[in-house]
Formats: structure tokens, C-alpha cells, sequence
């Protein structure tokens, strides 16, 4: 396992087939080598954190266009605020916290992670990381089994934003405050009464 320090951050990669490196984690603080298998897959997944995000300029201009998202997203629909007794509901605490956190586990964790191990997941589109782009089409995909095209449509860009958070800092845990603070605000100001609705 390598380190190397680049104009664009920090680079791991460990010594494999030409065809399966670890991925490059896009991070300007030092990264430690992995020295064991399951600190290996603990990096793979995004599960290792190595510098605080919440300081970066880039992190906290994602968590500032989450009021631009929910301003798009107020376009498809009506203004439905959460009432004030419903946000330490079990049902608010799912969508703001269990959902994103499984999610991003899952698709900006093992899907990405997974995807960024190979040559063509690495390269780039706009500053995009193509496992970025192609995890966020599934993840746009999967919204489908509840919820309309359009609404499938609208979570791709968020998608972007956190997996480019993920790329950015070569863990999950950015990905998933975004993904907390974006499903939060949508639904204590658009989504409140279809959330109730849906008990």
C-alpha cells in the first residue's frame, strides 16, 4: 500500500491487478496507509475518517445549497411545513436520520467504494468521479419504488453532492450530515403533511 501526495489531494493505492486499484481518496490531509485487511476494507467502504470536513469550504458550501434544493424542489410541491410536535416523531427521526444513514452506507459506502476500486470508476466528467455519477443514477433509480419520475429526478443532483462529498474526503460520514441535513429541511418545509399522511 502507497501514498502519494498530489496537486489534487491525497492518493491511496495499494499494490493489486492493474485492473482493481484502490481508488483515489480526493483529500488534502495525510491518509494513513491501511495496514490490515479490514482496515483496508474500512477505507474501501468510506468508513475511515482521517480529518474533520465540517471546517471545509467546499463541505459547508454542499450544506448550504441544501436551501436551494428544497427551494427546487418546492417548484413540484405545495408548502406543507412539519408541525412543531411532529419533528421528534419516529417517523421525522426515520427520514431525517435512519434513511440517510443506511443510504449512504449503502450507495455512497459499498456502492462507490466499490466502484471507485476500478480504472473507469476513477475518471472524471466536470469534476465528477464516474462511480459518483453511476451510483447516483442508481440511487435516483431506486427512488422510483415510492415515490413519481419527477421526484426520481430531483434526488439525482443531491446525489452528486454527496457522492462528491465521499470522492472529497474519501468517507461516507460527510455524505451522510448531508444527506441527514437535506432530508431534514425538505421535510420540516415541503414534506411535513404527506409525512404524517403516510403513518
Amino acid at each position: 500500500m502507497k501514498l502519494s501526495l498530489g496537486s489534487r489531494g491525497t492518493s491511496l493505492q495499494q499494490k493489486r491487478p492493474s485492473d482493481c486499484p484502490i481508488a483515489e481518496q480526493n483529500a488534502s490531509s495525510h491518509v494513513p496507509s491501511p495496514s490490515s485487511h479490514a482496515e483496508q476494507v474500512l477505507v474501501s467502504l468510506g468508513l475511515h475518517y482521517h480529518r474533520p470536513f465540517h471546517r471545509d469550504a467546499v463541505f459547508l458550501l454542499l450544506l448550504a445549497l441544501g436551501p436551494v434544493v428544497w427551494l427546487a424542489m418546492m417548484g413540484f410541491s405545495a408548502f406543507q411545513p412539519l408541525p412543531w410536535h411532529a419533528i421528534w416523531s419516529p417517523v421525522f427521526l426515520s427520514i431525517a436520520i435512519w434513511q440517510p444513514l443506511l443510504e449512504e452506507l449503502l450507495f455512497r459506502g459499498a456502492m462507490q467504494g466499490q466502484v471507485l476500486q476500478t480504472r473507469w470508476g476513477q475518471k472524471t466528467w466536470l469534476g465528477l468521479s464516474m462511480a459518483n455519477l453511476i451510483v447516483s443514477l442508481f440511487f435516483a433509480l431506486a427512488h422510483l419504488v415510492g415515490h413519481s419520475i419527477s421526484w426520481a429526478l430531483l434526488v439525482f443532483a443531491p446525489s452528486l453532492c454527496f457522492g462528491f462529498a465521499r470522492d472529497r474526503f474519501g468517507s461516507v460520514y460527510p455524505a451522510i450530515v448531508l444527506h441527514a441535513f437535506y432530508n431534514a429541511g425538505y421535510f420540516l418545509l415541503i414534506g411535513g403533511t404527506s409525512l404524517l399522511n403516510s403513518r
